[in-house]
C-alpha cells in the first residue's frame, strides 16, 4: 500500500509544469492563490492556442454560478468545425453540477478541446483536482513568492526573457523597492526592459523606484548596517516627516539582519551557502563582505534590539518614532565603519 501511495505522489507531482513553460492540453489545472502568476499562465495558453490555431473559438465559464450541462455543450463542435478554448473560473467555489460534469468530462475528454481550470486555493472541489491530477495533465501550481531569492530569480528571469541584463544589486535593489506585491514588481521589471538600452544597474532602479517606501526603508537599513549612524538617522527622519510608518521601517532592519545572522553561523562556499538557505550565491558574497565589521556580540545586541523595535512599533510602545530611532542608534554603534 505504502509504494502504491508513492507511486501515485510521483505521477502528481511529475505532471507539475512551470508557468513559464505551460503548454496547451485537453485538460490544464491552474492552481494556487498567487492571482498574477495564475493570470500569466492562462495569457500563455491563450497565447499559444490562438498561434497555433487563429479562428478557436474562446469560451468561458464560471464553475461557481454553474449549470448542469453547460460544459457539454460548450465542447460540442460548432458547424465550422473551429478549434474550442475553454476557460472555467472559480473552480474554489465550484457547486455541485459542476463537479459532477468536471468529473464525467474527464473520463472522457475531447482531444479537439483546450479546457483551463483556474481554482484559486481551498479544499472546494479536491475530488475534481485530484482526477485531474491522477489523470496525468499537467497542473501549474502558482504560489505566492515569500522569499527574497524566488522574488530575485522571477525578477532575472523576467529580464532574460526581455533580453535584457540586470545586475546582481539591481536586483535586489529592485525586489527592496517593490517586491511586496509580484504584480507590481512584474510591471516594474517591464518598465525597466522597455526603457533600458544597456544592462540596469542600481543606480538605474534608485532613479526610477528609489522614492517608494520600501526603497527608502532599505536605504535606512543599509546605512546603519554599514555603521553609518548620521547617514541612517538623517535618512529616518525624512522619512518619517514624510509619513512612512515605523513598521516598514524595522522589517527592512531585522530583514538584513537575519540574512547576516544566517550567512555569518554558515561555512563553505557562497554556492553552497546559497544552496543551503536558499539565498542567490552575489546576496551571500555580499552578506560575507558586511559580517567582516560584526563581531558576535555586536549581532546579537542588534537583533535583541530590532526584535524589542518590531513590539514597541506594533503597539506595545506609545512613542515608535523613538523605538526605531534608537533601534537605529544601536545597530549603526553595534557595527564597526570601515
Amino acid at each position: 500500500m505504502a509504494a502504491a501511495q508513492n507511486n501515485r505522489a510521483k505521477t502528481a507531482s511529475a505532471n507539475n509544469v512551470s508557468w513559464r513553460e505551460i503548454t496547451p492540453a485537453a485538460v490544464v489545472l491552474v492552481t494556487g492563490p498567487e492571482e498574477y502568476l495564475g493570470i500569466r499562465a492562462m495569457d500563455r495558453i491563450r497565447s499559444l492556442v490562438r498561434t497555433a490555431t487563429p479562428e478557436v473559438e474562446l469560451s468561458r465559464l464560471n464553475a461557481g454560478s454553474y449549470e448542469a450541462g453547460s460544459l457539454a455543450m460548450t465542447v460540442t463542435p460548432s458547424l465550422f468545425g473551429e478549434g474550442k478554448l475553454i476557460e472555467i473560473e472559480g473552480l474554489e467555489a465550484m457547486n455541485d453540477a459542476f463537479l459532477a460534469d468536471g468529473l464525467a468530462y474527464l473520463q472522457n475528454p475531447d482531444q479537439d478541446v483546450v479546457l483551463v481550470l483556474r481554482h484559486a486555493g481551498g479544499v472546494r472541489g479536491k475530488k475534481l483536482l485530484d482526477a485531474v491530477k491522477s489523470a496525468g495533465w499537467p497542473v501549474v501550481d502558482c504560489q505566492p513568492l515569500k522569499k527574497d531569492a524566488d522574488k530575485t530569480a522571477f525578477v532575472v528571469s523576467e529580464f532574460k526573457a526581455g533580453g535584457r541584463r540586470i545586475e546582481g544589486e539591481a536586483v535586489m535593489a529592485l525586489v527592496n523597492a517593490v517586491g511586496a506585491n509580484l504584480s507590481e514588481l512584474a510591471a516594474a521589471c517591464s518598465q525597466l526592459i522597455a526603457d533600458a538600452t544597456t544592462a540596469v544597474d542600481a543606480a538605474t532602479v534608485e532613479r526610477y523606484y528609489g522614492g517608494r517606501v520600501e526603497a527608502t526603508a532599505f536605504k535606512v537599513a543599509d546605512a546603519a548596517m554599514a555603521g553609518n549612524g548620521p547617514v541612517a538617522l538623517s535618512t529616518l527622519r525624512h522619512a518619517l516627516a514624510t509619513g512612512v510608518d515605523p513598521v516598514p521601517l524595522v522589517a527592512a532592519l531585522a530583514a538584513k539582519l537575519r540574512t547576516l545572522a544566517k550567512v555569518a553561523g554558515a561555512n563553505g562556499s557562497p554556492a553552497t551557502i546559497a544552496r543551503n538557505l536558499g539565498m542567490q550565491p552575489w546576496l551571500v558574497e555580499q552578506a560575507q563582505r558586511d559580517v567582516r565589521r560584526w563581531t558576535p556580540e555586536g549581532l546579537i545586541r542588534s537583533i535583541q534590539v530590532i526584535a524589542e523595535a518590531d513590539a514597541q512599533v506594533k503597539g506595545l510602545s506609545r512613542d515608535p518614532v523613538y523605538a526605531v530611532e534608537h533601534a537605529v542608534t544601536v545597530i549603526a554603534t553595534s557595527a564597526s565603519r570601515r
